[in-house]
């Protein structure tokens, strides 16, 4: 399938083009950009006047929630989510029911997903078995089965031995391991930031230094392993710095933080709202500007959705009994351009860290509109204000503490390998 995207303001981070262009398509792939090519006749014209278009984007935390948790989200409902919000290659964590321990369960995820002919599925294999910490799966297996990382999701590793065992084994084959820090034992019963939020609530809380020791363990590892490491939701500014020192140093780490901590910060809990019951917990509104800091000047590499929909019931419980979790596939790209109005950041900067650095993390040939790269995109109304509801929300889950905010930024187009999988009625 031919087509041709006319009219539209093009900005890709990769190649720093933000110009008014038009686009070629043809076998999955960019043709074109700007010039017609010789001969090209398209099946179908997008006329993307006063609209974006900018490369898919690639999420590196979803939770698709199948296989084993299929009464919190269906994989069918997801990934209608994730081409309604622009996603177009995403990462799902291992930590599903049974966990992602085994190739044929891989297998299974990879060969559901692509069977939906939507969004780019890329699974993190379990680091250990059944994610309880004590025995390595087997990794070269898991990434013949299509893994492209491996992870203990929010599961616990507790014991420090397992783990550099586990760097030291992925560091032998290049493979990346993924990382959320947080000290089990000092995170134990913890629901929000030890703060003063949490003391006038009563709630139990997570001190700041549950994320920088476990942070500083894995960098010394890290230093003795040589392995490769995302670390996976920083939030905190002391955190922050301990990445910021660790890149100075040379060593091979990379980092993400959620939608929810760009834009969100302990006293967002209010009166115990229970959609801000998150892991990490939101921390002060210092650590919020620290990353939104970090975020701007490439510390932080990577923004995702941290998308992980959670039944109604689980949220309407005391906020110390909810369930942890928020949507955010929808959200992805509308809070992007938010963050990148409050704070005068340029679009161009701020659309790379959820389309060209993610993919460049995840190691695959994505988040670029260029000639012979493949044909993810997606096309947005700027100018478009809409309101987050549950009825808008096309995710299973319902649960953001965003509900009822209105946001300007709405996907029009998305498409993967140039054929056309979402389109907006009102576009």
């Amino acid at each position: 399938m031919k087509i041709k995207i006319s009219n539209a303001r093009v900005i890709d981070p990769a190649s720093a083009t933000d110009d008014l262009l038009d686009l070629y398509l043809g076998a999955g792939k960019v043709l074109a950009v700007g010039t017609e090519p010789f001969g090209f006749t398209p099946n179908r014209v997008i006329d993307a006047r006063g609209k974006v278009v900018i490369p898919g984007l690639v999420d590196l935390a979803a939770r698709l929630r199948e296989p084993g948790y299929e009464y919190l989200a269906k994989l069918e409902s997801e990934m209608f989510a994730a081409t309604v919000g622009g996603v177009t290659s995403l990462c799902c964590p291992p930590d599903t029911d049974p966990p992602l321990d085994e190739p044929g369960l891989v297998e299974m995820l990879k060969h559901r997903a692509k069977g939906r002919n939507q969004t780019n599925v890329y699974p993190l294999g379990a680091l250990t078995q059944q994610l309880q910490g004590a025995r390595l799966t087997e990794m070269g297996e898991l990434r013949e089965a299509g893994c492209v990382g491996f992870s203990q999701a929010n599961a616990p590793l507790m014991d420090t031995q397992v783990l550099a065992r586990a760097l030291d084994y992925a560091s032998t084959f290049g493979f990346t391991v993924w990382l959320q820090p947080q000290d089990a034992h000092l995170a134990r019963g913890g629901v929000a930031h030890d703060g003063e939020v949490a003391t006038r609530l009563g709630l139990p809380a997570i001190p700041t230094c549950a994320e920088t020791i476990a942070l500083s363990t894995i960098l010394h590892l890290v230093r003795h392993t040589g392995a490769r490491v995302h670390l996976c939701r920083i939030s905190s500014a002391e955190g922050l710095n301990l990445v910021r020192l660790a890149k100075l140093e040379g060593l091979p780490v990379t980092c993400d933080i959620s939608i929810n901590h760009l834009h969100l910060c302990e006293h967002d809990i209010g009166f115990f709202n229970a959609h801000c019951h998150l892991t990490p917990p939101l921390r002060s509104l210092q650590d919020r500007n620290a990353l939104r800091q970090g975020l701007l000047d490439g510390t932080v590499d990577a923004l995702v959705s941290d998308h992980a929909p959670v039944d109604v019931d689980a949220k309407q419980l005391p906020f110390e009994a909810a369930e942890a979790g928020a949507t955010g596939l929808e959200l992805l790209l509308p809070l992007t351009l938010k963050w990148a109005l409050e704070c005068a950041v340029p679009w161009p900067l701020a659309l790379a860290r959820i389309t060209t650095d993610p993919a460049r993390i995840l190691g695959i040939e994505a988040g670029k509109i260029q000639s012979g790269c493949p044909a993810d995109l997606c096309i947005f109304d700027p100018e478009r204000e809409w309101q987050v509801t549950p009825t808008a929300l096309k995710s299973q889950g319902k649960n953001t503490p965003f509900l009822n905010l209105r946001l300007i930024g709405k996907v029009t187009h998305t498409l993967v390998g140039g054929f056309p999988i979402y389109e907006d009625a009102r576009a």
